[in-house]
């Protein structure tokens, strides 16, 4: 297998601020022209761990300049793909640095990002602090909504959505499909035909939308019955236009019900009604349902439907990789890969990461640890998570001290946001404290408090764990799972998620 062809993936200093900012839509570029813009400067600053407005000041200091409606752009994409961090800095530098008067739209925006970034809590105190003026708007009010929704605080969305009735913002059914959403998600069936009714009496439109979240909450349930019914009166309304994704969330209530068949049949059905810029999107679902049925052919047919648009996104190089991980097709995920790997301008370090997986769990950790070892050669650095996945190969197959190794170059790469595989770091902690080796888990103790990654208290406890027995017989995984900030993978060696079992487009995040 040729990993790499002349001058590999030139354009990695520019993903690693915003690697996502490109991954999911950007055309896999063969040639492009370089011109000087601030929007290329953003592109090409280096660690995304750092202030991104740095990057605007210099801009400014060198005498050029940059409109106000631009950096909204900005924000505006950064959003899209999930930039959420430099997002928020160029939204607080325009308030800040411009004196900019925020708009109802803009101030919705604000309250969005800090809830991604920071957190419900302080989103909730910048909600507070808006002038009544500003903040009694239906964009502000459905930003809220969306907030409470995104952190799954039901009772909070319920109250706020119960102030807009009182404020009279709840005309469309963009409220109320947020609404259908959180209820679909934690399986308030009742409360979700509730909401239904209520549109209907008031004379709101349930577009598509709104029908596939009911059909998503039968799938969910695998209530086979219900999807049936939701059907048959979506394809009988006149005023509903059915489209491929009410097919795809079908097949996907089928699947998780084993019925293999009938998935295959709503996906036939759904393929005939792919058009426009959802093709994308389509194929990459299709992809990813296919795999799960185990049919190959069909994932080959669709691949090349995929390539026949004349564009391949790196989004559609990572489902077609995880399919054929998926289905034990490990040469063919190479050739895909290879093929990636000599158009790739701009890194998705994800699409690697998935043959990485591959060979760590089938136990070929030479060949990812030579595959890891061309990427370094190349001056690629690796990321945390790929570390992390062969430190679980090393572990899995016996090799501990590997894993440890491997483990703390994981931490010392220091991933903004990545969090280690909980159960591999508690073997590593269990191997370090039988060999006596306190000076090394006391390394990886500080590298997790360095990324802040534990909480005091639990790290406290780790440190006393390592040193001396613990009274309560526990162990460190048991530490570990008492830490609320700790989230971590704890599946070993899953792969890379290739979902749109959940339809969503984000293939493999």
């Amino acid at each position: 297998m040729k990993l790499f062809r002349s001058n590999p993936w030139r354009g990695y200093a520019i993903s690693r601020v915003f690697g996502a900012f490109f991954c999911h839509t950007k055309t896999i570029a063969r040639s492009a022209p370089q011109t000087e813009s601030l929007y290329h400067r953003i592109s090409r600053a280096g660690d995304p761990r750092v202030p991104i407005v740095r990057v605007i000041d210099q801009w400014l200091e060198e005498g050029r300049d940059v409109q106000n409606s631009e950096l909204h752009r900005f924000i505006k994409q950064l959003r899209k793909y999930r930039r959420y961090n430099q997002a928020l800095q160029i939204s607080e530098w325009l308030g800040e640095q411009r004196n900019h008067d925020l708009s109802p739209g803009d101030i919705a925006i604000r309250l969005d990002l800090i809830s991604k970034v920071h957190g419900l809590e302080e989103a909730e105190k910048y909600f507070d602090s808006i002038p009544d003026t500003s903040r009694i708007t239906i964009h502000v009010y459905g930003a809220l909504l969306n907030c409470y929704a995104e952190h799954k605080s039901l009772d909070k969305a319920e109250a706020t959505m119960q102030k807009m009735r009182e404020l009279g913002f709840l005309k469309t059914s963009l409220s109320y499909n947020v609404m259908l959403k959180l209820y679909s998600q934690m399986g308030k069936t009742e409360k979700l035909d509730s909401v239904m009714q209520e549109m209907e009496k008031k004379g709101i439109d349930r577009n598509m939308f709104t029908f596939n979240i009911r059909l998503n909450a039968y799938a969910a349930t695998s209530d086979i019955e219900g999807i049936e019914k939701l059907l048959m009166k979506m394809e009988a309304d006149p005023e509903i236009t059915i489209n491929w994704n009410a097919y795809a969330v079908a097949a996907n209530g089928y699947l998780k019900a084993g019925l293999h068949e009938k998935t295959i049949e709503m996906l036939k059905k759904a393929e005939q009604l792919v058009g426009g810029k959802t093709r994308k999107f389509a194929y990459e679902t299709f992809l990813t349902l296919y795999a799960a049925v185990q049919n190959k052919a069909e994932v080959y047919r669709i691949w090349t439907m995929y390539g026949g648009m004349g564009k391949v996104w790196n989004s559609g190089y990572l489902c077609m990789i995880s399919s054929l991980v998926k289905l034990d097709d490990l040469d063919g995920a190479e050739k895909i890969l290879e093929e990636w790997e000599s158009v790739s301008t701009f890194v998705d370090f994800r699409i690697p990461r998935v043959v990485i997986t591959a060979y760590c769990k089938k136990g070929l950790l030479g060949k990812a640890e030579a595959y890891i070892n061309r990427l370094k050669e190349n001056g690629t650095e690796v990321d945390s998570i790929t570390w992390d996945r062969l430190a679980s190969g090393y572990h899995a197959h016996g090799q501990v001290e590997k894993a440890v190794e491997t483990m703390k170059q994981a931490l010392l790469t220091g991933l903004p946001g990545y969090k280690p595989n909980r159960f591999i770091l508690a073997e590593c902690l269990e191997y370090l404290k039988e060999r006596g080796d306190v000076e090394a888990a006391e390394e990886i103790l500080r590298l997790l408090g360095v990324n802040c990654l534990f909480s005091t208290g639990i790290c406290e406890k780790l440190r006393s764990y390592i040193h001396v027995e613990s009274p309560s017989g526990k162990k460190a995984f048991d530490h570990l799972k008492e830490d609320d900030q700790m989230e971590g993978d704890d599946q070993v060696l899953d792969g890379e998620t290739s979902g749109v079992m959940d339809l969503k487009s984000d293939c493999g995040s």
